[in-house]
């Protein structure tokens, strides 16, 4: 098994409590954080198709591509 590599990600005192508040019994940080990020860019996607449906953004026709 591959041996993973640790980073440091300094953080607040009160921002630790919420993130442990949020973090299940058994769940690492790291897989906490993997569920945010994932949490996070699905609202990303979610706000760029709506965008997009209002007809906001620049579009190219599929030829110019």
């Amino acid at each position: 098994m591959a041996q993973m590599m640790t980073k440091r990600i300094p953080v607040s005192e009160q921002r630790w409590k919420e993130l442990g508040q949020m973090k299940q019994a058994g769940q690492s940080y790291d897989e906490l954080l993997e569920k945010l990020m994932q949490a996070h860019n699905r609202q990303e996607l979610a706000a760029r198709a709506q965008a997009a449906e209002q007809g906001k953004g620049t579009w190219h026709s599929l030829e110019s591509v």
